[in-house]
């Protein structure tokens, strides 16, 4: 109990904050009303007393005062109003699209004596939080005052997918714990109070799409000019002020709320949990490999796998046969797997993987997003994206040709040229092509040099002339994305050769490898 009387504590001292700043706006009109009342009532300042002249001069200066306050109370209270509340980056799932899920959710509600979420999602990340919801009002004398209903589940879809149902329930045991804390009025109203202040602020200045229990900001209003522009920067001003007034409540009263769900769900799947956890980093890891290396070169295409969540299940089934490490995981996958509790997973995992793209990616580099079935990804991504990135390097040899004469795509042009110390020049001209035409994507990769980008390349077009004349096959591999099939078998030790003729101007070791797969140098790259 202590962490519920600590809670609710920075709850009321947030809640204080609030009353100061009310207080503050309303404290100048109301010295001015008694002013004016003693005034009329002779009892203050009355006509023809000595100190009349006086407090004439302060009921003049209190009343501008006063409507001065009041009319910047009344802007921030405006731009309150206004501003666009965050929205939830996740998938809803309606109670006949998951009725198992529900029902799980609703008896662990029950067994930890709380309420239960009002509606569950689905986000695509790691993560797992309630979002609580705007309150309503319930007009009537019997409901005079808004309602806060009760919380959204928002659960991480990798979780459903890789998790089997019994861990599930044990992981989100803390998190629907917290639906107790949504229900006292103390808490939901500073937290309230709380999001209006985040919320005024993003308004303005706008919020980088964001997961992890983050939300999407609305986008950035215009720039305002004149006594608009003026009248944000107050509104901000105070904004911040009072958010700095709030910070230390809010880490508390947020950590205390912590504490308290996590005590509560003591009692529920404990043991279970604990096993549990570690699924956790496994899950994160094989869904930030699956992203970057599989579900990136896709959304560069724009194309979008249409089930990201049964391929980082894939993905971490190959890890649990590959690692050693890993050794015990895969005999938990007989158990029943979480997503079964959706009546349509596959549905589901179409339109979580849908937001995915455009949480991570954003829009589609040319028209619409185009669904893509795993079964499609060799051909459509892999060969595709290695012919792509060929042409790239093609143009770019061409502007470096003499009097830029093109010439035939074929490797022998391409190791003469690394064989001549052309890399450097070579690398820089593909990183000054690329930043016109190619849309980065911070959220998922760093910043990459020009020697990257050349040996990435130079790779594509070694692998096309492989396909093309070596009877080579593109493949998709779980944990590293796009590989290079040679009779069946996955090539790991190209990377070393290329890297040499890259970065040393050493085309012998890529030669060689290239005479041993039989691959034909001098046959153009079909682009």
């Amino acid at each position: 109990m202590a962490a519920v009387d600590t809670a609710r504590a920075h709850a009321q001292a947030v809640l204080r904050v609030r009353g100061l700043a009310l207080a503050a706006a309303v404290v100048p009109a109301a010295v001015t009303v008694v002013l004016l009342a003693g005034r009329f009532t002779g009892r203050i300042g009355a006509p023809g007393a000595p100190d009349a002249a006086g407090w004439d001069a302060a009921r003049w200066a209190f009343g501008a005062v006063a409507a001065l306050t009041l009319l910047v109370a009344g802007l921030t209270a405006c731009a309150y109003r206004r501003a666009v509340p965050p929205q939830i980056p996740a998938v809803p799932v309606a109670r006949a699209e998951a009725p198992e899920l529900y029902r799980l959710i609703g008896e662990l509600a029950d067994r930890l004596d709380v309420p239960a979420p009002s509606a569950i999602a689905l986000t695509p990340d790691c993560d797992s939080w309630l979002e609580d919801l705007p309150p309503v009002r319930r007009p009537g004398p019997l409901r005079p005052h808004p309602v806060s209903p009760a919380p959204v589940l928002v659960i991480g879809s990798p979780f459903l997918w890789w998790m089997r149902a019994s861990e599930l329930r044990a992981l989100l045991a803390p998190v629907v714990a917290g639906t107790a804390a949504s229900a006292d009025p103390e808490i939901a109203a500073a937290r309230r109070f709380l999001r209006s202040l985040d919320a005024c602020l993003d308004s303005g200045g706008g919020a980088a799409p964001g997961l992890g229990g983050g939300t999407l900001a609305a986008p950035p209003r215009p720039p305002r000019r004149g006594p608009a522009a003026l009248a944000d920067r107050i509104t901000r001003r105070i904004t911040r002020r009072m958010l700095g007034a709030c910070r230390g409540h809010s880490a508390e009263l947020e950590r205390s709320v912590a504490s308290w769900a996590s005590e509560q769900a003591r009692t529920v799947d404990y043991g279970l949990r604990i096993a549990a956890q570690e699924q956790v980093g496994l899950a994160y890891a094989g869904w930030d490999r699956l992203l970057t290396r599989v579900a990136l070169p896709a959304w560069r295409l724009g194309r979008h796998p249409a089930h990201l969540n049964a391929g980082v299940a894939a993905a971490l089934t190959e890890l649990s046969r590959r690692d050693r490490l890993a050794d015990g995981y895969g005999n938990r996958l007989g158990d029943r797997p979480a997503c079964d509790l959706l009546e349509e997973p596959g549905t589901v995992d179409r339109a979580v993987s849908r937001l995915a793209a455009e949480l991570f990616f954003g829009r589609p580099p040319v028209g619409a997003w185009d669904e893509l079935e795993w079964a499609d990804y060799p051909a459509d991504v892999v060969d595709a994206g290695w012919r792509a990135r060929a042409a790239t390097l093609q143009s770019a040899l061409d502007r470096l040709a003499p009097q830029s004469r093109p010439g035939a795509p074929t490797l022998t042009r391409l190791l003469v040229r690394l064989a001549e110390g052309d890399g450097e020049r070579l690398a820089a001209a593909l990183a000054a092509q690329l930043a016109r035409t190619t849309a980065p994507a911070p959220l998922l990769e760093p910043a990459r040099t020009g020697r990257d980008l050349l040996v990435d390349h130079v790779t594509a077009m070694v692998c096309c002339a492989a396909v093309d004349t070596a009877g080579g096959a593109p493949g998709l591999d779980w944990l590293d994305g796009p590989v290079l099939l040679l009779g069946g078998v996955r090539r790991t030790d190209l990377a070393g050769p290329v890297a040499q003729a890259v970065e040393q101007g050493q085309d012998g070791p890529l030669r060689a490898w290239l005479d041993a797969a039989e691959v034909r140098l001098e046959k153009p790259v079909r682009l």
